[in-house]
């Protein structure tokens, strides 16, 4: 039940800075505009709430197997770097095969692994767990131990999963019609392009843009998806036009093609 909890706080506390840190990074070095980051709507990214989580354990891993210190403090920071990169790349996977889209995207980087991994991206992940080896791991480790001295404050962890949980469904319900158009003109839908076309249009519109809504749009959601299609995509709508006709259509076909013979028929 502790360590239950100890992670629950984590995965928590993770979230919320991970949210704040992406939301400023893309401010200032990305898209250069306020954008909400992540998945759902709310203002927490379960990606870095998972990471914390896997640093967090990690640094209590006994390496006392390795005789000297500074060759333990390697190991652990290249394990770090190893297991944040598998995360990353489950998460991505776990998206890309089960509901068509791709949260992000690396297809540009060297040596990449599906668009979801590459090397760059973990010799940064190895960075961020030399950071928290050496700076953060103290304080977090502070953290948990003043949760277990206010434990009033795990009703805020619950509510906080609470609402977590209502987020992640509605957006899942969003995420299955992206499925559903994604699966029906067999693309991958880059997550973060089509909703920042979305918030494109609604500026060119001049229509509202909700900050923790990205999707709340004034028309079908599928008629941006077909604008998104249009411009990512184009070959996809000339195959769609190409397609041979499937046999249930030949066999429709035959049966309407019968019935006009016997309506001639009985017309004679």
């Amino acid at each position: 039940m502790e360590i239950l909890l100890t992670l629950a706080f984590l995965f928590f506390f993770g979230s919320v800075l991970g949210w704040v840190l992406e939301l400023f990074f893309r401010r200032l070095f990305g898209d250069k505009k306020w954008v909400n980051p992540g998945f759902l709507r709310g203002p927490y990214l379960p990606i870095y709430g998972l990471g914390v989580d896997a640093l967090f354990l990690l640094c209590r891993i006994d390496l006392s197997c390795i005789p000297f210190p500074v060759l333990q403090a390697i190991v652990r920071i290249l394990i770090m770097g190893a297991g944040m990169t598998l995360i990353e790349y489950i998460g991505g996977l776990i998206f890309v095969k089960g509901m068509k889209i791709k949260l992000w995207d690396y297809s540009d980087q060297w040596g990449n692994l599906q668009g979801i991994i590459c090397p760059l991206f973990s010799l940064l992940w190895t960075a961020a767990g030399a950071v928290y080896y050496f700076f953060l791991d103290g304080f977090f480790l502070h953290s948990v131990l003043w949760l277990w001295n206010n434990l009033a404050f795990s009703f805020v962890v619950g509510f906080f999963f609470g609402l977590f949980a209502v987020d992640l469904f509605s957006t899942l319900q969003v995420a299955a019609r992206i499925r559903a158009f994604a699966e029906k003109h067999r693309i991958v839908v880059r997550y973060e392009k089509l909703k920042g076309d979305i918030q494109d249009a609604l500026r060119e519109g001049r229509r509202k843009i909700s900050f923790f809504r990205p999707f709340a749009v004034p028309a079908p959601l599928e008629n941006f998806l077909k604008k998104y299609l249009f411009k990512e995509h184009p070959s996809a709508l000339r195959e769609q036009d190409d397609d041979p006709p499937k046999e249930e259509d030949h066999a429709r076909t035959k049966t309407e093609k019968q019935k006009e013979k016997e309506n001639q028929n009985k017309s004679v």
